[in-house]
């Protein structure tokens, strides 16, 4: 009597050695890798962009903020596509129309040809990380999921860490243009091992939810937009800022009521978060990407302004925080068979605390050596804590709703990239001002206070006022990187207790730890 497939036997091609099962892991990683570095590479190269394709400042970032909006838009409509395409054929279009818009970036002439390119990445770029999530899931049983995220895990986590670091060696070396040229090697050979590794599935026919894709597409699109362009149109006092705002609200909440009316044929199911670990998953994951993002947003300007480090320095000194992430997912994958999910993921975010506490602690300058440890702590605890929770979230799940809370949990992790970005650097931008009026107010102006300045500082002499000015923008400067690092410190203290009502459990096989090794 024959059994019942497995879900891997529907997922890949089994050659009864796991050749099969290790071409999909490594092709679904470089198709991860590919859009996660895309998310950081980009930003170091701007200011050689501006130049090259004749752009303004506010037009340069939109080569930022289109690719953003575009895949956050695109990224809940992963579940239908799936079920109307196939999840192969859809990976397969994804993958290759990604690598074709990479290479339409790196030729691009113009600002609004690069703008309409990289709105392309974003579409096909959407569906890679849910997709790729999900057929890890399924091609491996459920006591090796662990090992199966913290392999999926690395491209997530460390494609956005190496990404500056990356895109500054290949702008300062060759030129902007290999930071997205560089995309078509590694698309290429993810798509020859996705077409010799995954399965053909079999669509379903699943109406398509216009209605809710125009609210979802409106209210995240809009929502996007706020987050990114609010700092430099000085959020609510312009009006662009108040009408985005308010279309996000609105038609968020409408698509609210309009999946509370169509619960069945929603475009997507909001009845996942009933589901207690991946409510709590996605809680914690909106932390992470708040973190993370904020802190990749923060360090390269502090390296630069306040220490004066070059770009390829700069690069350098961030890259060893991969090195600490790639280390502890492949430690916590094996260690999700043996302890309660829990631990890992308080143990991770008592490292984060201790980094970002660490960072507090930087003032106007900092040794390259705490920076470069405290990045490599920083790291280790975000990779303790991505792995156990991406894998905690979805054990509950049913296998047919993993691909739509794959795309769900993805979108949730990237507002909460736009929202710390957003978030933090508003902060940094309002302490700078008030520390320089505070800082300013107690240095007279005359008077015999003015002997503790240095004589160079004199502000009697135009000289001496505008180093004096220099010196008073440093010290505000650093007074708000250190606020914003507390805050992110309190954040994610504040978020520890959350662990606690996650059901986590140990791996359902005693053997998983030989079963982690198997899966690398």
């Amino acid at each position: 009597m024959s059994t019942p497939a497995s879900p891997a036997a529907a997922t890949v091609h089994d050659d009864g050695n796991g050749g099969k099962r290790t071409l999909l892991v490594g092709s679904v990683m470089l198709a991860t890798l590919m859009q996660a570095l895309d998310t950081t590479i980009a930003n170091v190269a701007l200011p050689d962009m501006q130049g090259s394709l004749s752009a303004t400042q506010d037009q340069v970032s939109w080569v930022l903020t289109s690719y953003i909006v575009a895949a956050a838009i695109l990224t809940p409509v992963t579940g239908w596509l799936a079920g109307r395409l196939g999840r192969r054929r859809l990976l397969i279009i994804a993958v290759s129309g990604f690598t074709v818009a990479s290479l339409l970036c790196g030729i691009a002439t113009g600002i609004g040809e690069m703008v309409l390119f990289r709105i392309l990445q974003g579409v096909f770029g959407a569906s890679l990380v849910p997709i790729s999530q999900s057929l890890l899931l399924d091609a491996f049983p459920k006591e090796k999921h662990g090992a199966a995220m913290a392999m999926w895990g690395m491209g997530i986590m460390v494609g956005p860490i190496l990404g500056p670091p990356l895109g500054g060696f290949l702008t300062q070396n060759y030129s902007w243009h290999w930071v997205f040229l560089i995309n078509l090697p590694i698309g290429i050979l993810a798509l020859v091992g996705i077409m010799a590794s995954v399965k053909k599935d079999v669509p379903h026919q699943r109406p398509l939810d216009g209605v809710g894709l125009g609210l979802l597409a409106l209210g995240i699109g809009a929502l996007q937009l706020f987050l990114d362009r609010g700092q430099s149109e000085d959020w609510f006092g312009s009006v662009e800022i108040q009408v985005e705002a308010a279309l996000a609200f609105l038609a968020l909440y409408m698509y609210g009521l309009w999946w509370w009316r169509r619960r069945d044929h929603a475009l997507l199911d909001l009845g996942l978060l009933k589901n207690a670990n991946f409510a709590v998953g996605c809680a914690l994951i909106f932390i992470v990407g708040i973190v993370l993002f904020a802190t990749l947003a923060l360090l390269p300007p502090y390296l630069s302004t306040l220490m004066n480090y070059p770009v390829l320095t700069i690069g350098l000194v961030l890259a060893p925080r991969g090195v600490g992430t790639m280390f502890s997912m492949m430690i916590v994958g094996r260690l999700l068979g043996r302890v309660d999910a829990r631990w890992p993921i308080l143990v991770g975010m008592a490292l984060m605390v201790a980094s970002l506490h660490g960072m507090t602690e930087f003032g106007p300058t900092a040794s390259m050596q705490a920076v470069v440890w405290l990045g490599v702590v920083q790291g280790m605890g975000l990779g303790l804590v991505f792995v156990p929770i991406s894998t905690v979230a979805y054990a509950t799940l049913e296998p047919h709703q993993r691909t739509e809370a794959a795309g769900l949990f993805s979108l949730v992790r990237n507002i909460g990239s736009s929202v710390g970005i957003s978030v933090v650097m508003t902060l940094l931008s309002r302490s700078m001002q008030v520390n320089h009026a505070e800082i300013a107010a107690r240095i007279p102006a005359f008077g015999a206070e003015t002997t503790l300045l240095p004589a160079a500082m004199d502000p009697s002499t135009a000289t001496g006022l505008a180093l004096l000015n220099a010196e008073v923008n440093r010290q505000a400067a650093a007074i708000g990187y250190l606020n914003d690092f507390k805050l992110m410190m309190l954040l994610t203290l504040a978020s520890m207790p959350l662990v606690l009502l996650m059901r986590g459990g140990k791996a359902p096989s005693g053997s998983a730890g030989a079963d982690a090794a198997a899966a690398h």
